[in-house]
């Protein structure tokens, strides 16, 4: 079964403690994954930011909504327990519970921000609204992340072969490797032949190094014979270490080929490089910044 929408949620929740006890809403989660018969996997699956599993983010949504309406308190963090509301609402026996439903109630109307009332006022008419507002969040956020890497992997698909090493080198070192520029530009510069574009430290020691090859190709897919010319050149200066760096994409033989030899090689291609790039702000700057806060349960220790 799908895990269910955080408004699915909302009825069985009430409902699961509906014998008008205290419940942890940690036990909850378990309770209502068992109702729904989820898997391990489902139960384990986690938003994109990796922070929490769905069936937890839904269900404390759920709890936030019904709570909001006064269907159920909180006596402190992390219970719950059903209202005289509640149960006068469960004795009418509703087919289900969501945001339309409980806009019959005053205190989940005050909650509501009256302008995003508007805008989903006529979708919650629809069965359209299935996320939490942590989804939506993070949908949203991963929308205007695909379409950046996107332009950004154009933008350097138009940039000039020296420009391209430039941006190679700006990126391994806002990933810690290369130790200084001085040293990154110049390590850049010792090797040019051989199948081998250039060598940078592995750290700000130079314990180890790294050697590179960067191609910037718009269309062209890097198959295996590529990467068994710079596995090549790597045992040619008894290096073990490598990363291959292109703008395109790799065929399966190339991958598949990486995986069978002793040297380690890191490929690299168009999309997690444009990726990389966001990740360690190299070629993109910050155009606005949302801050998601929580209660500090720290500060409210003493209460």
């Amino acid at each position: 079964m799908a895990i269910p929408d955080y408004q699915t949620l909302m009825l069985p929740l009430l409902r699961a403690v509906s014998n008008g006890k205290v419940h942890k809403i940690s036990k909850l989660y378990d309770v209502l994954s068992n109702e729904f018969n989820l898997t391990e996997e489902e139960r384990n699956k986690r938003l994109p930011s990796g922070r929490e599993t769905y069936i937890k983010n839904r269900i404390s949504w759920a709890r936030t909504y019904l709570k909001k309406a006064g269907l159920i308190n909180s006596p402190s963090k992390g219970l719950v327990q059903i209202s005289a509301a509640g149960k006068e609402l469960l004795q009418k026996k509703p087919k289900s519970i969501d945001n339309r439903f409980l806009r019959k109630y005053k205190g989940f109307v005050e909650f509501r921000p009256r302008e995003r009332d508007k805008k989903l006022s006529k979708a919650e008419s629809s069965t359209s609204v299935k996320d939490t507002p942590s989804e939506e969040f993070e949908s949203s956020y991963n929308s205007l992340r695909d379409e950046l890497t996107y332009e950004l992997l154009e933008t350097i698909k138009q940039s000039d072969p020296f420009f391209f090493e430039k941006l190679v080198i700006d990126l391994m070192l806002a990933m810690g490797y290369g130790g200084s520029r001085r040293d990154a530009g110049e390590a850049t510069r010792k090797t040019k032949d051989g199948g081998i574009d250039g060598v940078i430290r592995e750290d700000l020691l130079g314990l180890d190094t790294i050697y590179l090859q960067a191609k910037r190709y718009s269309e062209t897919i890097i198959g295996e014979p590529a990467i068994r010319d710079f596995a090549g050149a790597l045992q040619g200066v008894k290096a073990k270490k490598g990363v291959f760096i292109t703008t395109s994409t790799f065929s399966s033989d190339a991958k598949d080929f990486v995986n069978k030899i002793d040297s380690k090689i890191i490929l690299i291609d168009g999309k997690r490089l444009s990726g990389l790039m966001v990740d360690h702000n190299v070629g993109v700057s910050t155009k606005d910044v949302y801050e998601i806060k929580q209660i500090d349960t720290d500060y409210f220790s003493d209460i």
